[in-house]
């Protein structure tokens, strides 16, 4: 193999791929990057065995072949070589590939590309266009409440699937960890009706989201019950999908929540977050206590003392006091776009729903908390 390109253009493709690569793997073909050159580009594919992103770049090839290289070794040499270098690379003897750039050489140990895993995609039952716009806002207003927990591993990722409501055929993202639920939905594209209800896990969700650069691209999206690919420009990312049962989320959305609060957002969560100062790191907890026309914010800290803040609101309804995580409810105001919140209530000891407003395609629920 014989191939020369342009620094840049290989940096950009390492950067995409080599985030996949673990930092620590007990298979050493794991950690390495495959470069394949052929015709008039270099193709670089990285993976875990449960996700993989391929890239090509234009590149000269004197020489076709494929060999691989250990990844963020190759992208921690790449970033420091000067802005506008060439960058050549050459297998020679001994298993070793010979990297030149202007006076720098190095040579790296690579390892055979027979050895290098493929993950064999399959059939895709379903194919679909996403523009990026609506895909990362799908992933950007949900991603937060992805649950942590590994034991409840059905919960580690979005769920996504299409839903039928009134005549009108949505694509809806939902995630959650069981205290707090995050679901947002766009019109589903052409292709997607009939498409299983899919769960993307934790890592795969990020690496999308960090590749959807342009807002303006349109996104080929293709999956089955088992992977899902995503072809963003030049780079294609496969990821098996999470193999469980999503919960039924729309039984935890309530439908009697008729306390209607409405709250200036950016005010809401600044003041959520001073009187949080004082909260026990555990608990958290801040209290809510609505009346007309008045919102009081209270946290009571017996090792450090108490905090209270108060706000006007729009309120008509009964007085109601209730308890939320601090973190929790600063998380979902920080994801709402309009200048107000629209809190739902029933009583202190039921979930409550937040939303911009009534009917709007973002909708998150928040369970109470004990205060």
């Amino acid at each position: 193999m014989k191939v020369t390109l342009e620094r840049s253009a290989l940096l950009k493709s390492l950067g995409h791929v080599h985030r996949v690569v673990e930092r620590r793997t007990t298979i050493p073909i794991l950690s390495n990057v495959l470069l394949s050159a052929n015709g008039s580009s270099l193709q670089l594919k990285a993976t875990d065995l449960d996700l993989e992103v391929t890239e090509s770049v234009p590149a000269d090839v004197g020489q076709a072949g494929a060999t691989t290289l250990p990844a963020h070794t190759l992208y921690d040499i790449i970033r420091k070589l000067p802005d506008g270098a060439q960058v050549s690379l050459e297998a020679g003897e001994n298993g070793q590939l010979q990297l030149r750039s202007g006076r720098s050489r190095f040579s790296l140990q690579s390892l055979p590309e027979s050895d290098f895993p493929d993950l064999n995609a399959g059939d895709m039952t379903h194919r679909f266009k996403l523009g990026a716009a609506d895909l990362k806002r799908l992933i950007d207003k949900t991603q937060f409440a992805i649950s942590n927990e590994e034991t409840r591993y059905y919960l580690n990722g979005v769920f996504m699937h299409v839903a039928e409501i009134e005549g009108h055929s949505l694509l809806r993202a939902v995630a959650t960890d069981g205290h707090r639920l995050a679901r947002l939905e766009t019109p589903a594209p052409a292709g997607a009706a009939g498409m299983p209800g899919v769960i993307i896990p934790r890592k795969a969700v990020a690496e999308v989201q960090k590749l959807l650069e342009d807002p303006a691209a349109e996104i080929a999206i293709e999956l089955s019950a088992q992977k899902i690919r995503f072809t963003i420009g030049e780079v294609v990312l496969t990821s098996k999908l999470i193999d469980g049962a999503f919960p039924d989320y729309a039984r935890v959305i309530p439908t009697q929540n008729d306390k209607y609060l409405t709250v200036e957002r950016k005010d809401f969560a600044e003041a959520v977050d001073r009187v949080s100062t004082i909260s026990s790191e555990r608990g958290r907890a801040v209290k809510l206590a609505v009346s007309e026309g008045k919102l009081v914010l209270s946290v009571t800290n017996p090792d450090s003392g108490s905090a209270v803040e108060e706000l006007e609101v729009d309120y008509n309804a009964a007085p109601i006091e209730i308890g939320f995580n601090a973190r929790y409810l600063i998380d979902i105001t920080n994801q709402l776009d309009s200048d107000t919140a629209l809190f739902k209530l029933n009583d202190s000891g039921s979930p409550t729903i937040v939303q911009d407003r009534d009917g709007a395609s973002a909708l998150y629920v928040l369970m109470p908390m004990r205060v």
